[in-house]
C-alpha cells in the first residue's frame, strides 16, 4: 500500500471498533460446540462462512475498511491472551459467575475468579512467550478475501498490566517494569509481522485507561498498593513503546468503559450495562496530548462519557473519533441528532479533526447483541451522517 494509501487511512471520517455480532448460523454452531455437539472443525467452516458474510457485506454498503469481526475470538481480548504462554492456567472459568443482568447497572466480572488470562487476573508462572499471532492469522484470511483495506485489533500493554497479578508472580517477574518490558517487546514483534503481512491500520484496545477516572477501579489499584498516577504514566509509555517506528501503520487506539449489554425482563429489548463511570476530563490532557496514535476512538453515546471539552486536549496531528452511535441498543440514532452532536464537538476541536463511529464493538460470541440488521442500519447512517458533515 502507498504512503498516499496509508495516510489516507489516518484521516478516515467514519471508523468502526473492530467486533462485529456474529451471524445466527455461527451463534448456533459455536453454542453446540461448547455442548460437544459441533466438531471443531465444523466450528471452523461456519465461522470462515460468517467472516466471508460479513467483509462483503461491509463492502457492500461501501465501509472503507473492513474487519472480520473479531469472529474467531469468544472475547477481545484474546488477541494476546490466546497468543501467549506463561500465565497460570485455570482448570475452570468462574470469571462470569453472578454477573449482573440488571439493565442500566455497573456488570463486571469477578476478575479474582478462575479464568482465562486477561478475562481475570492471572499470576505468571513462566516468562511470557509468543507462540501464536493471533491477529496475523486474523488479518492473513480477511486480507486474502477482501481488496478494502483490513483493520486488526491488539489489546493494550495498560489492559495487560492490569490482568497481571505481579504480587503473586515475584519468583518469575521481579517487579512490573520487568513484565511490561516482556509485554512491549511481545506486542512490538506481533505488529512487526502484521506490517510485513501488509496491514496497514491496526487498533489497540485500551479499555483500561477509564479505570483512572474510576472511584471503584481506582480503590482496587491503591489496595493493592499501586499508585494511579504512575500506573497510567508507565501505560502511556508502553502504548507507544509498541508502535514506534511503524511508520507504515496507521495506529488507533480505543478508549471504552466496558461493553456488557442485558435485555430488558419486560420487553426483551437490549439495553446497556457498563464496567466503569467518570469523564474523560481528569485524564484528557496527559493521555489525549501523550499517546503517540494517530487516532483516538472516544466513547460518547451516553451521559457517562461527559462533554466533548476535554477534546480541546487533543493535539492537531490527531483525529478524534466520536463514538456517538450506540452498540447497546438496537434503535438507530437520528441523522440530524448526530449531526448536531458533531458540531457541538467541533466547537472543541476542528472539525476536520473529528470522525465518526460506533462508541465499541457490536460483537461477543457470549454476549447478548443487537439484531444483525440493526447493526447494518447504524453503520450506514454513520456512513450518512459523514456524507453530510464533511461531503
Amino acid at each position: 500500500m502507498s504512503d498516499h494509501q496509508t495516510g489516507a487511512l489516518g484521516r478516515l471520517r467514519v471508523d468502526h471498533v473492530g467486533s462485529l455480532l456474529a451471524p445466527l448460523p455461527l451463534q448456533d454452531v459455536y453454542a453446540r460446540n461448547k455442548k460437544g455437539e459441533a466438531t471443531d472443525e465444523e466450528l471452523k467452516q461456519a465461522t470462515d462462512a460468517a467472516i466471508l458474510h460479513m467483509v462483503r457485506k461491509q463492502e457492500s454498503i461501501g465501509y472503507p475498511i473492513v474487519t472480520d469481526g473479531e469472529l474467531r475470538r469468544a472475547n477481545f481480548q484474546e488477541s494476546f491472551g490466546s497468543a501467549v504462554t506463561g500465565f497460570d492456567v485455570a482448570a475452570e472459568d468462574k470469571a462470569m459467575e453472578g454477573v449482573s443482568t440488571q439493565p442500566l447497572t455497573r456488570a463486571e466480572q469477578n476478575f479474582t475468579a478462575p479464568g482465562p488470562a486477561m478475562i481475570t487476573r492471572r499470576r505468571a508462572v513462566e516468562r511470557l512467550k509468543l507462540v501464536r499471532n493471533v491477529p496475523l492469522e486474523e488479518y492473513r484470511f480477511t486480507s486474502e478475501i477482501s481488496a478494502t483495506p483490513v483493520k486488526v485489533t491488539l489489546l493494550s500493554p495498560d489492559r495487560i498490566c492490569q490482568r497481571f497479578a505481579w504480587e503473586d508472580s515475584t519468583a518469575v517477574y521481579a517487579d512490573m517494569e520487568a513484565f511490561r518490558a516482556d509485554v512491549i517487546a511481545i506486542e512490538r514483534e506481533m505488529i512487526r509481522q502484521l506490517s510485513e503481512a501488509g496491514c496497514r491500520y491496526i487498533q489497540i484496545d485500551a479499555p483500561s485507561y477509564t479505570a483512572y477516572v474510576d472511584q471503584v477501579s481506582l480503590d482496587r489499584m491503591r489496595a493493592r498498593g499501586e499508585d494511579p498516577v504512575e500506573n497510567m504514566e508507565r501505560s502511556i509509555a508502553a502504548d507507544n513503546a509498541i508502535i514506534e517506528g511503524f511508520d507504515d501503520v496507521t495506529f488507533g487506539i480505543h478508549l471504552c468503559r466496558g461493553n456488557p449489554r442485558t435485555r430488558d425482563p419486560e420487553t426483551g429489548k437490549v439495553v446497556p450495562q457498563w464496567h466503569r463511570e467518570g469523564h474523560y476530563d481528569a485524564i484528557a490532557e496527559s493521555l489525549f496530548a501523550g499517546l503517540n496514535h494517530q487516532r483516538l476512538l472516544l466513547e460518547y453515546d451516553d451521559d457517562r462519557s461527559g462533554g466533548f471539552e476535554p477534546l480541546r486536549f487533543v493535539p492537531k496531528d490527531k483525529i478524534a473519533v466520536l463514538g456517538l452511535v450506540t452498540t447497546k441498543r438496537p434503535d438507530v440514532e437520528p441523522l440530524d441528532l448526530l449531526a448536531r452532536r458533531i458540531e457541538d464537538a467541533s466547537k472543541h476541536l476542528p472539525l476536520d479533526q473529528l470522525a465518526l463511529s460506533p462508541q465499541c464493538g457490536f460483537g461477543g460470541l457470549d454476549h447478548v447483541v443487537i439484531p444483525e440488521d440493526d447493526l447494518w442500519r447504524k453503520l450506514e447512517r454513520i456512513l450518512d451522517t459523514a456524507r453530510r458533515v464533511w461531503g
